[in-house]
């Protein structure tokens, strides 16, 4: 039967817990959300005592299902003040599922400033000093544990960063190499588990059995489907694995949505210089991997290596977004320079979006030049170095914007935006605006219908039939999250009739339950009721659902502006 480890920080104490009858049922975004929703005060510090840090494995993780190994971790965010669940990919997710634990809580707060390092095993939980990994970044960390618990053994750490309670950091999780590529990035998680004196948590789950399948004959036969949707369609089935995330650089900057300058124009001259062409052409060139799994059971396989021009490994996990973030945003166009910055934020342990919108601030305020990416690398370094100059760029884009007396900062609930112009791709921007969780195309990713047609074409450029496609794709996001399912699964699912059906097949198979296409709707509307409630007792009003006033501008090629009321976005999660 699950469990919920709940683990004090500041005792170095834990307990093993049954799950109580209103969180059975739920995983993932779902189950973070629930309990920041009913145990952290919503007024509390970010960084204080009373927040908690949940973290939670899907409800297929660790089942056979294909691209089921995300993992939620949610809290309320150091970065928006709001509640956030943030995932990515790795092997904690699967192996905590298979120790049979549902949740993992880190509560209250060390007064001292001795990191520890939790260890959970099949038949135990260590709380062990960490302080021979303090002050080192999370490459060195990663492989030192590999090296004394095995590898494949799931890794979740803070680097430099999350150490000084930046609220950028990020928390990461060992790629399938043992590496920091993949990152559990949005919202500053990374500070809260920093301020818990937590640098790394090593699961490990050797000895333990398989998860538990009601009906093995009706999963592997929906699973059967559920890959070949996968592997049949254009994007989960060629492009991504073809050329990764950063397959859609050529295609959002051919539909003007490719954010330039921080935000000025929807084209950037030097696209090719930083595309996904350009990019496999290098790693084809250097000797790395065009394409590789982000977890155990993926079968889209959009993440890759990254070699320098010596042939030596410099990054994994190369993200459109961070390419974006770092390239077009700030004018950078020498792919290495963007690679090395990205394997900085890893090792550091910062979320690429929020640094490279950063960057662009700063040389927004004077700090660098526009397009000076050995400036940019020194300028990250600091972050590392932990200078006053560090700190301020490791807070992120609203905290530089500030510092630096700039006015044009994209951010939404002081998130930065991600790679999609909103005036441009109108579908995305409501998203941006009106998540509980600041800025993030994740929440709700309308590009799909917007750019690429996925589920049918909505006009990017216009505001008909938006609205209803941010609502749409919230409520679904908000169920794949729950299920522990890679974001990209929705492109197959939005166009195969049987998609969410299949979803539910595994669930039922799974669980020996009978859940509909319906209750899965209704799961993800209770999920984004949660945290919207959540916002609402931390103070947030509908004028936090907006834009800032930068996007009024008219936005080329296309000239369009952001031209949503406050009260019309407010439809969007009125359900």
């Amino acid at each position: 039967m699950s469990k919920i480890l709940r683990i004090n920080t500041k005792k170095k104490t834990y307990t093993f817990e049954d799950v109580p009858e209103n969180l059975a049922g739920l995983g993932g975004r779902a189950l973070t959300s629930k309990i920041v929703l009913n145990e952290v005060p919503a007024t509390c510090h970010p960084l204080g005592k009373s927040n908690k840090l949940v973290i939670a494995p899907g409800l297929l993780s660790g089942s056979p299902a294909a691209n089921s190994g995300r993992l939620s971790v949610g809290a309320k965010s150091p970065l928006t003040k709001g509640i956030k669940e943030s995932n990515s990919g790795g092997f904690v997710s699967a192996k905590l599922a298979r120790l049979n634990i549902k949740a993992v809580i880190l509560e209250d707060k060390p007064e001292d400033n001795d990191y520890s390092i939790i260890v959970i095993k099949n038949d135990s939980v260590e709380i062990l000093s960490a302080n021979e990994y303090k002050g080192h970044g999370n490459y060195i960390v990663m492989e030192k544990l590999w090296a004394k618990y095995g590898e494949k053994t799931g890794v979740m750490s803070i680097g430099q960063a999350g150490e000084q309670c930046l609220k950028a950091a990020s928390i990461q999780q060992a790629d399938l190499n043992g590496r920091p590529g993949r990152a559990i990035g949005r919202g500053g998680l990374g500070a809260l588990m920093g301020s818990k004196k937590i640098k790394a948590i090593v699961v490990d789950d050797k000895g333990a059995g398989k998860v538990s399948i009601a009906d093995s004959e009706a999963f592997k036969k929906a699973n059967k489907r559920w890959v070949q949707m996968m592997k049949e369609h254009p994007v989960t089935g060629q492009g991504l694995p073809g050329l990764g995330t950063a397959v859609l650089v050529n295609v959002i900057n051919e539909a003007g949505a490719f954010p330039t300058k921080n935000f000025r124009t929807g084209r950037f001259d030097h696209v090719q210089d930083i595309s996904g062409e350009k990019m496999v052409e290098l790693i084809e060139k250097r000797g790395g991997v065009v394409s590789e799994g982000c977890h155990p059971g993926c079968v889209i396989k959009c993440s890759q290596v990254y070699n320098d021009k010596n042939g030596d490994y410099l990054t994994s996990g190369f993200e459109y977004e961070t390419i974006w973030a770092i390239g077009a945003h700030t004018t950078i166009k020498e792919l290495d320079d963007i690679a090395m910055l990205d394997r900085l934020c890893d090792d550091f342990g910062i979320d690429t979006i929020e640094t490279g919108v950063t960057i662009g601030i700063a040389m927004e305020g004077g700090l660098l030049n526009w397009g000076d990416g050995k400036a940019a690398i020194d300028l990250i370094q600091e972050i590392g170095k932990g200078t006053p100059l560090g700190k301020i760029i490791g807070n992120g884009a609203a905290f530089t914007g500030d510092a630096l007396g700039v006015d044009r900062i994209p951010v939404v609930k002081s998130q930065a935006l991600p790679a999609y112009d909103p005036r441009a791709v109108k579908g995305v921007g409501i998203t941006y605006a009106t998540t509980p969780m600041g800025a993030d195309h994740t929440a709700g990713y309308g590009v799909t219908a917007n750019i690429l047609g996925v589920g049918g074409q909505i006009d990017p450029l216009k505001k008909e039939g938006n609205i209803a496609l941010s609502q749409g794709l919230q409520i679904a996001t908000a169920a794949i999250d729950a299920a522990g399912l890679c974001l990209f699964v929705a492109f197959a699912v939005l166009d195969n009739e049987d998609g969410v059906q299949i979803i539910v097949d595994m669930l039922n198979a799974q669980y020996g339950i009978s859940l509909t296409p319906e209750d899965v709707i209704t799961l993800g509307k209770s999920i984004l009721n949660d945290e919207k409630e959540f916002n609402k007792k931390a103070g947030f009003t509908k004028l936090d659902d907006q834009l800032p006033e930068m996007f009024n501008e008219s936005f080329p090629p296309h000239n369009t502006t952001w031209d949503f009321s406050t009260d019309e976005l407010q439809e969007v999660l009125n359900f």
